[in-house]
């Protein structure tokens, strides 16, 4: 499939629709990706002329966004972020940071609620847009419990009003829709999250601190600070009689549904670890072309034993993540439940072998490496994060052991 031209979809089987996506999304991570992505980093900008190109050619639009929701294999969204983001990890991210917020969209709203606002995910041509989720705040991350950002409804106004600060938002402050977790009733704990959409232009929502990062550089991450900010009654996600139900039945104490938030993260988990399978791939064919050119002591260093061996490990570690990543993307799509935490193992085995795939790539080009001459040290820096946002290494340690026991495991 070329990457010149768009088309809305894919009229052949899922398996070969599968592998025409993938070399779609291979060609525009080749063309238009990888030759500028050392220059992005640099300066840490966000590539909005790429972005620019991505919705030309049908990557970055809404339509697509449905199309990776109702895929009938699960594939589609893991094979497209592998390549992109073996392109480049920072630039994957911009290109890719709006897909999160549509999943929470998809995950929580109406149809009425995504028909409305989906398109101004993406924005239109010649005045592209991006989008936000704000979950983690300065003084929580994996525990939910701990979120202070608040939704008052105003029964006078028929409004909510939002006061709290985001942190570690992709796209947060220059996106045009920021999809907010908030707690609609404190007493509740997590169970008493919601998603909240806040429109563009709305009063009271600004960018605060913009992060200066190790790696993903080329994407924008920055905090969201939110001031009595107003929005009407409908735009909590779900509709606001679905979450007064919702909170009433947990008041009662009746088991309820995970927060919209924490089941966005779960369905997403298995696309993090395709990213970080990109970066990986990435690492290694350079890792494996470097090896075969470079010459120590009168022949190729791939001659050598231990470079051999490591090079072997790395394709088959890389190997072993990527289908991980597709069991659960594939489980995922099925309606088939996380019994054994699926979407956290394939997550925590893809982002610690990216690390480990880049580091040992670094070693085999040695004193090159250390320079930014050379991709690999881009990719080493890119790959530590994997590891870390959308749940660390060790809460998805903590939420296979809590599936394989069933215990409360701390």
């Amino acid at each position: 499939m070329s990457c010149d031209h768009h088309e809305d979809a894919f009229p052949v089987r899922p398996a070969a629709r599968d592998r025409r996506a993938r070399e779609w999304a291979h060609g525009f991570a080749e063309k238009y990706v990888r030759p500028v992505a050392a220059e992005y980093d640099e300066r840490e900008e966000m590539p909005w002329a790429v972005i620019e190109e991505a919705a030309k050619v049908g990557l970055y639009t809404p339509e697509f966004a449905l199309q990776m929701i109702a895929d009938p294999t699960g594939l589609l969204q893991p094979v497209v972020a592998e390549e992109i983001f073996w392109g480049d990890g920072g630039m994957g991210q911009a290109l890719l940071g709006t897909f999160l917020p549509a999943a929470a969209l998809f995950g929580a709203a109406t149809k009425e609620q995504i028909d409305t606002w989906l398109p101004a995910f993406f924005g239109t041509p010649g005045d592209r847009t991006v989008a936000a989720l704000c979950a983690s705040e300065p003084n929580a991350g994996s525990d939910a419990a701990a979120i202070r950002t608040h939704a008052r409804y105003d029964e006078a106004t028929k409004e909510w009003v939002l006061n709290g600060t985001k942190t570690w938002a992709t796209n947060g402050g220059i996106a045009s829709i920021h999809v907010v977790n908030a707690v609609a009733d404190p007493a509740l704990g997590a169970r008493g999250h919601a998603l909240f959409l806040i429109p563009p232009g709305t009063r009271g929502l600004r960018q605060g601190q913009k992060f200066s990062k190790h790696g993903l550089r080329a994407s924008h991450t920055a905090e969201v600070v939110l001031d009595d900010v107003r929005i009407p009654a409908d735009l909590v996600l779900g509709g606001k009689d679905a979450l007064d139900q919702r909170l009433a039945t947990a008041r009662e104490g009746t088991r309820v549904r995970v927060p919209a938030a924490m089941a966005t993260f779960e369905m997403t988990r298995p696309g993090i670890g395709a990213m970080a399978v990109g970066v990986a791939r990435a690492a290694y064919e350079y890792a494996l072309e470097y090896a075969g050119v470079r010459e120590q002591f009168g022949r190729p260093i791939i001659d050598n034993q231990a470079i051999a061996f490591t090079l072997a490990d790395m394709a088959m570690e890389i190997d072993a993540a990527r289908l991980l990543v597709w069991r659960a993307s594939h489980m995922m799509m099925r309606g088939k439940p996380f019994t054994r935490a699926e979407g956290s193992m394939a997550k925590l085995k893809a982002s610690e072998v990216a690390v480990r795939t880049t580091e040992r790539a670094v070693q085999i080009l040695g004193g090159n490496s250390y320079t930014r001459d050379y991709p690999v040290e881009r990719w080493a820096r890119d790959a530590k994060i994997f590891t870390i946002y959308e749940g660390t290494s060790e809460i998805q340690r903590l939420a296979i052991s809590r599936a394989l026991s069933g215990r409360r495991i701390r």
